[in-house]
């Protein structure tokens, strides 16, 4: 195989030097287009000026096919020594290959078995490739090549190239639906100097003109709130954030999602805003509101099952576990009722960590259908407003679907005394082993103590919601240049 690779090399290169000998540049300087690809095969009886790569080529006697494509459309080419010189016929059957790309001039026309075609009258070499596309034409088995040389991936794949496409006509959707709805776009650091925002383990790095330690942000929130403090009412940022997690078929370490923030909202608000906001995205980007995930069908244009998290978690564990504050006295009660063995709870460095692995892997899990997850123990969310009925609960929503969660959401905790306390309990956590907790973040508290009105904020995965559409095995598969070791 690679032997066959390096005389496809070798041949290619000397087609190189042969064309610089004959007076032509293997890598031309520009291409004059009339149109796209996909406009061209709007324009029967038309003369075109078209370019792209060839995928395809049959040559047959003095007659022959070929194919162009771009990330959008394909279309056919016929090239036969009727419109061509014997030298320019003989030049594009020797010098030109598949992968190469090429510009066509001729007339649209579509053939008898209604195959919409360029009759080419001048075929330019516009680049010269040295390496083949993968064999047959089939797309990339091999999933590591896959995801490290993506451009290959695009040019084979159709799913590939359907789902890249998508992702960015969902950005786009994103950004044009806030915006319509009142939201103001920001930046805010990625560089910070508190680990905040969320409960993740953050990759840190050093500021050598600050001379400072610093981390990746984990999560857009707390400077987003800063804005709403200074009078942004609603506001949004998409963007990527880093955490320092293990890896699996559902988790990147670097990651896109959209946060927004809304003043003089709370979570209720936020749940009718954002089921519409994800009908619309649906229809506008995948054209359909249903979802083939893991063998079933998910419809999201309907009315959404809610489940009381805390409720339900007070069933499996058959007690009120928000009494509870001792690791292991939870453990055991987990133990006891056959919901795992002490080796499964081994990695639960705290309370939270392991209401959070209970609740993954017994009520997340089982869900299908669009489901609204609220009132969630106030441990999970140090950033959410507790409840008013019982400080022990926040006002917290979670959108899950198919077993994974599209959405985490909260009206906001704008509390300063009360969110010194939760922050505070966290270095707790840290000290005990907790790597995923958020530091005292004075700059955000600060903020606080300056005043903030009621706010609910909402944080939405890109990447998540893309491999879900999809039905991909892997969050990679949705992601252009996936980390690869």
């Amino acid at each position: 195989m690679e032997e066959n690779l390096s005389n496809e090399i070798d041949i290619r290169r000397a087609k190189i030097e042969e064309l610089k000998k004959m007076g032509e540049i293997p890598f031309k300087e520009k291409f004059e287009r009339t149109c796209t690809i996909a406009e061209a095969r709007e324009k029967l009886g038309e003369k075109v000026k078209i370019a792209g790569r060839i995928v395809f080529r049959r040559i047959m006697g003095k007659f022959g096919f070929c194919q162009i494509r771009d990330i959008y459309e394909r279309i056919q080419i016929s090239v036969g020594r009727n419109e061509f010189s014997e030298e320019d016929y003989n030049f594009y059957k020797k010098m030109i290959d598949i992968g190469d790309f090429v510009g066509v001039e001729g007339e649209v026309y579509e053939t008898q078995t209604g195959e919409v075609t360029v009759r080419a009258e001048k075929i330019t070499l516009l680049s010269k490739t040295l390496r083949p596309l993968p064999e047959k034409f089939h797309g990339i088995a091999d999933t590591e090549i896959k995801y490290r040389q993506r451009y290959l991936d695009l040019v084979t794949s159709e799913e590939s190239r359907k789902i890249f496409l998508t992702r960015s006509k969902v950005v786009s959707f994103v950004r044009r639906f806030l915006e319509d709805n009142g939201f103001i776009e920001v930046e805010t650091p990625v560089l910070q100097t508190s680990v905040s925002g969320a409960s993740a383990k953050p990759f840190f790095t050093h500021h050598n003109a600050l001379d400072l330690q610093c981390n990746l942000r984990i999560a857009f929130e707390c400077a987003l709130k800063e804005c709403v403090a200074g009078g942004i009412d609603r506001v949004f940022e998409l963007g990527k954030d880093f955490r320092n997690e293990g890896m699996d078929p559902a988790h990147l370490q670097e990651f896109t999602q959209v946060e927004w923030y809304a003043s003089y909202w709370n979570f209720e608000d936020n749940i009718k805003f954002f089921k519409k906001f994800l009908v619309e995205l649906m229809k506008n980007c995948l054209g359909t509101t249903k979802v083939a995930y893991q063998g079933q069908e998910v419809e999201f244009d309907t009315e959404w099952t809610r489940i009381d998290y805390v409720a339900k978690m007070r069933e499996l564990l058959g007690c009120d576990f928000l009494d509870i504050d001792d690791l292991d006295a939870l453990k055991k009660i987990a133990v006891d009722r056959k919901l795992f063995s002490y080796g499964d709870l081994e990695e639960c460095k705290s309370v939270r960590t392991l209401i959070d692995y209970i609740y993954k892997r017994k009520i997340r899990a089982g869900i299908v259908t669009p489901t609204i997850l609220y009132n969630y123990p106030a441990s999970l969310k140090p950033l959410a407003r507790r409840n008013d009925k019982d400080p022990r609960i926040v006002d917290v929503f979670q959108i899950v679907a198919g077993g994974q969660e599209l959405v985490n959401a909260y009206s906001e905790l704008v509390d300063p005394i009360i969110q010194r306390k939760t922050l505070e309990e966290q270095l707790k956590e840290k000290a005990a082993g907790d790597e995923e907790t958020m530091d005292v973040d004075e700059d955000f508290l600060l903020a606080m103590e300056h005043g903030m009105p009621p706010i609910s904020g909402l944080g939405f995965g890109i990447d998540r919601f893309l491999q879900f559409a999809f039905d991909c095995p892997n969050i990679r598969d949705v992601v252009l240049f996936p980390l690869m070791k």
